[in-house]
């Protein structure tokens, strides 16, 4: 198996997301540091063009969203399961509303409070990069119905964890609760002087048996080191489950794919698989050589060149 590799920053809740995932999953894996606001010139050589956080490489094959990464850690380490087959619906259903749902409330709480005194290369590229919807001021004056948004979900969360069992989904972690870990993580770390956790004491005990499983065995890596990889790499050989191509289309053709909330910079390539979970693309060029990006299907949008 070729080594992961990982594109990410600190700061980013997503990347800890999957760092907390590595370190479940107990994989040692390449770090890989990109810079929090565009340009990002390294990495969307690799993606073609994609450059929201993280992105995971292994070999010539890269790995869009937190979602898609996920998938692909199950599929290369089974065990601890991510998705368990009694809760393979349930925690993909509960991760992807924390993914969409809590995480906006959080950087709604988090850039409302502190968003004024970020760089203001980040407040921009923030406010292009979701198309407006990360607007400081807007956030800084809607903070009461901000922070009551997020009270109320903490609460679910908090009545969740009600029946005593120490996870979201049961007495085992699944990736619902790596998907709520996010947002939870960002909330702690960013705005701690709020206490919005105070009074959800079975949240924080979850806090503390999550932080428990660390990050697993990361290495400094270069992100030159990283398009070599790429190029001295093959895609592996895809193996497509559950094909389904949208009317009109059909394997081997010129297609875009882009995200549909934010982050809508697409990724054009040749189509290579498509099914109701997964959408891969073969693309090349210099830097990287020739690569499979796979993407999600869930949240991304497919379309003809």
């Amino acid at each position: 198996m070729s080594e992961v590799i990982l594109h990410h920053y600190p700061a980013s809740p997503f990347a800890e997301k999957v760092r907390l995932m590595l370190g479940f999953k107990g994989l040692a894996w390449r770090s890989v540091t990109i810079p929090r606001w565009m340009p990002k010139p390294d990495l969307t050589a690799l993606t073609g063009g994609y450059r929201r956080t993280p992105v995971m490489q292994i070999g010539a094959d890269v790995f869009c969203d937190s979602a898609c990464i996920a998938r692909e850690l199950e599929r290369l380490r089974p065990g601890p399961a991510l998705f368990p087959a009694r809760d393979k619906g349930r925690t993909t259903v509960m991760g992807a509303w924390a993914d969409r749902t809590l995480f906006f409330d959080v950087v709604g709480v988090v850039f409302g409070t502190h968003g004024h005194t970020a760089p203001q290369e980040l407040r921009d590229d923030r406010h292009r990069f979701s198309g407006g919807a990360i607007d400081i001021d807007r956030y800084a004056a809607d903070q009461t119905h901000i922070r009551a948004q997020l009270r109320a979900h903490l609460f679910w969360l908090e009545n969740t964890l009600e029946d005593g069992c120490g996870f979201m989904l049961g007495d085992t972690p699944t990736y619902a609760d790596f998907c709520v870990w996010g947002p939870v993580w960002m909330l702690r770390n960013r705005v701690p002087e709020l206490g919005l956790l105070d009074d959800t004491p079975r949240v924080r005990a979850w806090v503390e048996r999550m932080s428990a499983f660390g990050h697993g065995a990361p290495a400094e890596f270069d992100a030159k080191d990283a398009l070599r990889t790429a190029r001295e790499s093959v895609p592996r050989p895809v193996e497509p489950t559950h094909p389904e191509l949208p009317a009109g289309m059909e394997i081997g053709q010129r297609v875009t794919v882009a995200a549909d909330d934010y982050g809508k910079e697409p990724v054009t390539g040749y189509l290579v698989a498509c099914s109701a979970q997964r959408v891969i693309l073969r693309r090349g060029e210099p830097a990287a050589g020739e690569v499979n990006v796979h993407f999600p299907r869930a949240g991304f949008r497919l379309t003809q060149v």
